[in-house]
């Protein structure tokens, strides 16, 4: 279970959607996955950066929806339900995307503690306007 919120968290972040993180603050051990990983490495190809960016697009736009439902939910097993289904989706999108979640969740790591990296992120995620 700690990967699998520890994937929705580094989701959020890398899609910038940070007003949304009610599924992940409900599980206090993303905290433990997140300490695990203090020096994540930031050697990761333009390829695999783009698997990210593409699966957390997705996977942001997933979680809004999985966000309403969570608050929503009736009672705690309503709430359960609904995360452990989010859980799985997310899981799945990831691994569409080509990435293993272990990837994916480095990379997410990665991105909250190099600017510049969650910028090339960013850039891959948000259409070029310019």
């Amino acid at each position: 279970m700690q990967r699998l919120t520890a994937l929705l968290t580094a989701a959020l972040l890398s899609a910038g959607m940070l007003s949304a993180p009610a599924i992940a603050q409900e599980d206090a051990s993303s905290d433990a996955a997140q300490a695990q990983a203090a020096a994540p490495a930031t050697d990761f190809s333009d390829e695999t950066l783009k698997q990210f960016a593409e699966a957390s697009k997705e996977i942001a736009s997933v979680s809004r929806d999985y966000t309403e439902r969570l608050q929503n939910a009736e009672d705690e097993a309503a709430k359960q339900e609904v995360r452990m289904e989010a859980n799985e989706d997310m899981v799945s999108i990831v691994e569409d995307s080509g990435l293993e979640v272990s990837t994916f969740n480095a990379i997410g790591q990665a991105i909250q503690q190099d600017p510049e990296l969650m910028k090339r992120v960013q850039g891959m995620v948000e259409p070029q306007a310019e």
